[in-house]
């Protein structure tokens, strides 16, 4: 019994150490949603160009037909995929990034396509909505780092002794971070 007293004094000392972390995790998970929502908002930003730059692409004459289609349903599919900040799960944050990650393979291949099209690469409006993509995609690439050192802070945070108990009772679960896609280790092919 004795035993048991000085266990329980000796959690007690230790919990009260600690603050118990609870305030500090719920401020560290505020912190991924709200780093979510800039990753979100990046990923808007590409889809609102999108629009622009089909409409400025049908322009020229005789353009693909079928590349600017396959840039108007992946932008429909990635806009489809959204993910509520309370569900930041690993297979939820593949999934988004499957469906962004089609429509920057359809952006990529609109923009190669367009090199057979002088006309095209001299419209300035084409040109300056090629420059706000470049920018947007360095945006995104920002706000997913500073995702995953917010998920890396939270989950490190969460996953720490004594505070793994506290976010065990209440529920504070591990977020998932955004990984390279399959087969991003390997280097695209160009040929001319």
């Amino acid at each position: 019994m004795k035993k048991l007293f000085f266990y329980l004094i000796g959690f007690v000392i230790l919990a009260s150490q600690s603050s118990c972390g609870y305030n500090t995790m719920v401020q560290k998970d505020e912190t991924v949603e709200s780093q979510w929502a800039n990753v979100q908002n990046a990923y808007q930003r590409r889809a609102d160009l999108v629009p622009n730059l089909v409409n400025t692409v049908k322009g020229a004459a005789n353009f693909e037909r079928e590349t600017l289609t396959d840039v108007i349903e992946a932008r429909a599919k990635a806009t489809s995929v959204n993910i509520s900040p309370d569900n930041l799960t690993p297979e939820n944050i593949q999934q988004f990034q499957q469906a962004q990650g089609e429509l920057s393979g359809a952006l990529s291949r609109l923009l190669v396509s367009v090199e057979r099209y002088p006309e095209l690469k001299a419209n300035q409006n084409f040109l300056e909505l090629q420059a706000q993509l470049e920018g947007t995609e360095n945006r995104i690439a920002v706000e997913r780092r500073k995702f995953n050192e917010a998920v890396q802070d939270y989950n490190s945070y969460i996953r720490s002794f004594p505070r793994n108990f506290i976010a065990g009772m209440f529920d504070f679960e591990r977020k998932g971070y955004f990984e390279a896609e399959a087969g991003a280790q390997q280097a695209p092919t160009v040929e001319f």
